[in-house]
């Protein structure tokens, strides 16, 4: 059960009045810039960026070194961040704010659990249960992050999830995996489904990020895939999770901006979502917070920095500038839809793969209105109906993508402990 918040976490994320509508009578091709892949088909990490990178999302984010545009009155970007790649995207409009080396193709870690979830997630009721067996958690990588899943005992899928997100847990991940037909079916879904976002420089070969020759993502793919993940009410409530109860054990969140630590305090804002550590991939991490009414997405891969708890010091401070820079700042791309919204016609920034909402085994399309909930918007289907200050109700036609300040965001959510 959670645990009630204190009176200084009550404050609710400021709701949005102002709706996204989709341009769905306009044509495929003029709903976004062309998904141009990287010119070169390796998918096996270099030392150093490539001249010429993939330009989904727009040119310069092809080009390495780090992408600005600095103008007047725009902070001056940090300059003790040394990660190989990183991104700051406004989660609402998809604007790429700033980015360095946005489509290096590297390995990810654990972050790569993003689009496990993000895929596998929506197949499965919470309250569903499953028994482990031997063979759930067969082959996994030595040294793997367990969270204690034991053969014999039966879990619910909610649990299951809660190891995943909070505790980066492999075994879990496996069990997941086999009731959704395999380690090797899940591998496709997962590549099937970076496809579908246009997270090009994805290649999936394991579905926890455990290293794997030619496994690499990207500071823009993760970023896709975290954006197309909060759509989804489970996903934004387990990555907003700091602890929980899994069998007689308390967890706790291993995202350190949000469960906080000696040398790294709670961020402001935060409310998930994904970190990952391996010996190839270092450490990597992909945030959201909110703050001032605006929800940016921040993601560091590999700070070439080892220090303690180095990659959310960094994302901090990208996080502060973005929050200084949004609504000043030129963007210098944009996070693009996925590919279903773009053959719908629906235009950039609010667009939506159909099917993709929910993640809590519901069904269909609904056509009778939707009290608005503390943990956010429902989305049913091909539709969202999304229900605003004052009880008023709008239906986006067409499947709508959207990212809006109804997320789960505020203190009171981030807090979230389970029981």
């Amino acid at each position: 059960m959670l645990t009630p918040p204190t009176p200084a976490r009550r404050s609710l994320l400021v709701m949005s009045a102002a709706l996204l509508s989709a341009s769905l009578a306009a044509p495929a091709a003029a709903a976004a810039p062309a998904a141009v892949a990287a010119p070169s088909p390796s998918t096996s990490p270099t030392a150093t960026p490539p001249a010429h990178m993939s330009t989904v999302g727009g040119a310069r984010l092809g080009e390495p070194g780090t992408q600005a545009d600095l103008g007047s009155g725009v902070p001056v970007l940090p300059k003790d961040v040394t990660a190989r790649s990183w991104i700051i995207a406004d989660a609402e409009s998809g604007e790429v704010l700033a980015a360095h080396n946005a489509h290096w193709r590297l390995p990810p870690a654990s972050t790569l659990k993003m689009l496990f979830a993000d895929t596998v997630l929506p197949r499965f009721p919470r309250t569903n249960e499953h028994k482990v067996a031997a063979s759930d958690l067969a082959g996994m990588g030595a040294g793997s992050s367990l969270v204690g899943v034991k053969e014999n005992h039966t879990y619910t899928v909610h649990d299951l999830w809660l190891g995943v997100f909070l505790k980066s847990g492999n075994d879990a991940v496996h069990v997941l995996s086999q009731m959704n037909g395999g380690i090797k079916q899940t591998v496709e879904d997962m590549q099937a489904h970076a496809d579908e976002l246009q997270a090009l420089d994805t290649r999936v070969l394991s579905p926890d990020g455990y290293d794997r020759p030619g496994q690499v993502s990207s500071a823009y793919d993760l970023t896709l895939v975290a954006r197309s993940g909060l759509q989804k009410k489970d996903f934004r409530e387990y990555c907003s999770t700091v602890t929980a109860k899994f069998g007689s054990d308390e967890i706790r969140n291993t995202n350190r901006l949000l469960s906080g630590d000696t040398d790294v305090p709670v961020y402001q804002g935060i409310a998930g979502v994904k970190n990952g550590n391996t010996s190839q991939a270092g450490a990597t991490f992909t945030g959201v917070a909110e703050r001032g009414g605006h929800v940016l997405l921040v993601t560091v891969m590999n700070p070439e920095k080892h220090e303690h708890n180095e990659v959310y010091k960094e994302a901090a401070r990208l996080f502060d500038w973005g929050f200084g820079a949004v609504g000043k700042v030129k963007p210098v791309g944009e996070l693009v839809p996925p590919k279903s919204a773009v053959r719908a016609g629906a235009r950039p920034g609010a667009t939506s793969p159909a099917g993709q909402a929910g993640g809590t085994g519901s069904g269909g399309p609904s056509s009778k209105p939707v009290a608005a909930e503390p943990s956010g918007d429902r989305a049913r289907g091909a539709g969202i109906a999304l229900a605003v200050a004052g009880g008023l109700l709008v239906l986006l036609g067409g499947g709508a993508f959207l990212v809006n300040r109804r997320w789960p965001l505020p203190d009171l959510v981030r807090r979230r402990t389970r029981s």
